[in-house]
């Protein structure tokens, strides 16, 4: 098998570990044409969810080219601020923080992020006692067998 990419596992690790994704969730990528960003938007759709991608203008033939059901051009519209509620909110390029995602959250959404660090950890543990909404920070984490499984399976 070929060699899985550091952004692959990334995303991979996001969705389905910290996510937690499922078919049919309504899923927003935050950087859907970055690295991370471009792998979760295909791992997104693998597992069935429909799929929202945010990136710049020029870039949203090419989300629309790898799955992404929607596409928002950031420097145009606000994901946070449209009517749209998200099962799942993956920030992959740490630039929105889970307190501004939230109102994009439907009940029990979960917000996933690469920022990962002590404090964030511990925000979303307190968010997950306190609210209905859950922040997860993304642990670094080193590949498994079954992320490779995974890509096998889905290539």
């Amino acid at each position: 098998m070929a060699a899985v990419s550091g952004a692959a596992i990334t995303a991979l690790h996001a969705l389905r570990d910290s996510g937690r994704i499922q078919a049919e969730q309504i899923v927003l990528i935050n950087g859907a044409s970055g690295g991370v960003g471009t792998f979760a938007v295909q791992i997104a759709k693998s597992f069935g969810a429909e799929v929202t991608g945010v990136c710049s203008a020029r870039n949203l033939d090419l989300v629309r080219s790898i799955g992404a059901d929607q596409v928002i051009d950031y420097t145009q519209d606000d994901f946070t601020q449209t009517r749209q509620c998200h099962d799942l909110i993956f920030e992959a390029v740490r630039k929105r923080s889970f307190s501004e995602c939230k109102p994009a959250l439907g009940p029990q959404g979960v917000y996933v992020t690469t920022g990962f660090s002590p404090v964030l950890a511990l925000i979303g543990l307190c968010s997950s006692v306190i609210g209905d909404k859950e922040m997860v920070p993304l642990p670094p984490k080193p590949p498994q067998n079954s992320d490779l499984v995974f890509f096998e399976r889905t290539s």
